[in-house]
């Protein structure tokens, strides 16, 4: 298997040994050693365990992007760049990394599939989750696989070609996707738990949404919960609501 694959593959369980010491420093190393081996082959075998051991240091992004530093610094020890130069490197993709990360994927992508999968799940059952399960793992693939080209290509100069590229407005657009599709999926699960619904069934759905109501404008929950989650909990409860009361 070339090195790169088993970088991607490594990559996918890049939080099999987060620790609090290093947080995703072990499996960001454990997934740049196959690279590290193939371009340093011609160093000595201090230098090349020396350039393993920096890239398990401290490190901490959103795993799904980790990939950019991987290629990152692996382009940086093969240019020859310094310690302290590659240390200054995972320091500065950390925030970074971290905050597209959260953007795009815990508040975009993740929500929008699931608010896809719960109106789907109405027509088309477990289906539907599986389809989305699915989708989400081809996304995280294609993101890993070019977060770790673009550091493998731009090594020391991967900041300012993140900043050129498409994440920062994929972050954004992301979203107003999963809002629109939370948004979209309550009225669909709701419009089909209360298709011939008993009374029972209404009136249950009815105080979930009172309390629903409730507590986003309560001022000792209003900066706790946010409206995605709240619709989210919601929308689970009516699902919960059609299944389980007769």
């Amino acid at each position: 298997m070339k090195p790169r694959s088993q970088a991607l593959l490594r990559l996918f369980a890049v939080q099999a040994s987060y620790t609090y010491e290093r947080m995703l420093g072990i499996g960001v190393g454990h997934a740049a050693m196959p690279l590290l081996r193939n371009v340093l082959a011609t160093r000595s075998a201090r230098a090349r365990h020396e350039a393993v051991a920096r890239s398990a240091d401290f490190f901490n992004a959103h795993p799904y992007l980790a990939g950019v530093a991987v290629g990152a610094e692996v382009k940086a020890e093969q240019d020859g760049a310094s310690s302290a130069v590659i240390s200054r490197l995972r320091t500065a993709l950390s925030g970074p990394l971290g905050s597209l990360g959260d953007q795009l994927i815990w508040a975009g992508w993740v929500p929008a599939l699931v608010g896809v999968a719960l109106a789907a799940a109405t027509w088309a059952g477990i289906w539907a989750v599986l389809a989305i399960v699915v989708i989400h793992n081809l996304l995280r693939f294609r993101l890993m696989s070019w977060g770790l080209d673009l550091g493998l290509r731009e090594g020391l100069g991967v900041g300012a070609a993140l900043q050129r590229s498409w994440l920062p407005r994929a972050a954004k657009d992301a979203q107003r996707a999963a809002a629109f599709a939370v948004g979209l999926a309550i009225p669909i699960v709701v419009w089909r738990t209360l298709a011939g619904a008993s009374r029972i069934h209404v009136t249950i759905t009815l105080l979930v949404g009172l309390t629903g109501a409730a507590v986003s404008v309560l001022p000792a929950t209003r900066s706790r919960v946010t409206g995605l989650r709240l619709g989210l909990l919601l929308v689970g409860l009516a699902v919960l609501v059609a299944g389980g009361v007769r």
